[in-house]
């Protein structure tokens, strides 16, 4: 009842009605951003960063190929982050997921879900003045991967997605289009790589890491009968990672990852109203999902530099004590003219021979930034840490 106001920012978001912005002011707007939001919290705690890190758990959001280099043949984990709990309360993200490797068989496959809920919001008329009924807006979604390795240091994996959003219930209240709004959902995929290369020093063996991935790679959302739509958050990601033993105990990993949204603008040069760049509503419905990710790398209208300003960067360092107790932290940055999202991030965990368990914190740097003290959770467990426990029990 309390968020009228989250649920029409959501709303626009997702339907793209008009917004004032000028030239220099051109976030990307997409439909189900939740997917964009780094669900774990060892990622979190490092820059919301993981296509280049050290397999874990969590692989399935960041790169599944990761999954080929675990240490265990089998895990589980979940996720919890209160989202946005500087605005409202009720928001939260949910995360589970898992992986099994076949071993000898060759491969292995992993599998998530993501459940997104924005709590209790009140809907009104057109004219914003009665209620008409209390919904609970959310998305969520379903994937499954097959990952496997392809040579002694490289993997790939590849992902298929079922997306849904539902911002109404179902409950059909017209816009202010007149147009209906109802619930949405498409199909997308992924495609990864990983290359894992272990270097002998002398303080021991560390590794160089090289992360890529596609993400999202899908149809569009539509919500409403008159037809418009909207990309889902489609995203080329690439990472580098270093591992650096200090000695037989303490470890130094060093990671820096971009993230380029593959989402055409919706100020574009290439808009038929080269006054103000802007797309109509059917322009932008005209432009099929493939074409949109290509077009995403040279549609700017300020050119070269507004397509480095899409570029989101993150770095973080993790430091960890016999592979048993984590500390990290992180930096993530983007350009003010696109969303200005620039945060530190600091994280802890520890794992025994079955269990993980990761914390991670947020410290906004942007005036009034609602992710400033937003905490992540996650629990694992090695499923083949838990057979060897029972078997030994026997």
């Amino acid at each position: 009842m309390k968020k009228i106001f989250i649920f029409l920012t959501a709303l626009v978001c997702a339907l793209t009605v008009s917004a004032q912005v000028d030239d220099t002011m051109n976030p990307l707007i997409t439909s189900m951003p939740s997917l964009s939001i780094a669900p774990d919290a060892r990622a979190a705690g490092m820059g919301d960063l993981g296509v280049a890190t050290e397999a874990d758990f969590n692989s399935q959001y960041w790169n599944p190929a990761k999954y080929a280099y675990m240490y265990s043949k089998g895990g589980i984990t979940a996720n919890y982050t209160p989202w946005l709990r500087k605005l409202v309360s009720e928001i939260d993200l949910a995360y589970l997921a898992g992986f099994y490797n076949f071993g000898d068989l060759g491969g292995g496959i992993g599998a998530s879900f993501t459940y997104f809920s924005m709590g209790d919001v009140s809907l009104t008329d057109a004219n914003g003045n009665t209620t008409i009924t209390t919904v609970r807006p959310n998305e969520w979604a379903l994937d499954l991967s097959y990952f496997r390795k392809l040579h002694e240091y490289v993997s790939m994996a590849v992902a298929v997605r079922f997306l849904y959003s539902d911002l109404n219930n179902g409950v059909n209240t017209s816009l202010s289009t007149g147009s209906e709004m109802h619930p949405a959902w498409t199909m997308a995929a992924d495609i990864s790589l990983y290359y894992r290369q272990p270097i002998e020093i002398a303080t021991g063996e560390s590794h160089f890491n090289l992360g890529f991935s596609l993400k999202n790679l899908g149809g569009k959302m539509t919500y409403a009968d008159d037809g418009s739509s909207n990309f889902i958050p489609a995203s080329m990601n690439l990472g580098v990672s270093y591992e650096l033993p200090l000695n037989k105990y303490n470890f130094l990993t060093f990671n820096l990852e971009t993230n380029k949204m593959l989402v055409p603008s919706r100020y574009s040069k290439y808009a038929a109203d080269q006054t103000t760049h802007k797309y109509t509503q059917a322009e932008y419905n005209a432009l099929n999902p493939a074409r949109g990710w290509f077009q995403s790398f040279a549609d700017a209208p300020g050119g070269s530099k507004e397509e480095f300003d899409e570029v989101r960067w993150g770095a973080g360092i993790e430091y960890s004590y016999n592979k048993q107790f984590f500390a990290r932290a992180g930096y993530s940055y983007e350009s003010y003219y696109k969303g200005n999202r620039n945060y530190l991030t600091f994280g802890a965990g520890f794992h025994l021979s079955i269990v993980t368990l990761d914390v991670s914190y947020c410290v906004g740097l942007a005036a009034s930034n609602p992710l400033d003290q937003t905490m992540r959770f996650t629990l694992g467990f090695d499923l083949a840490g838990i057979k060897d426990l029972v078997n030994n029990k026997k």
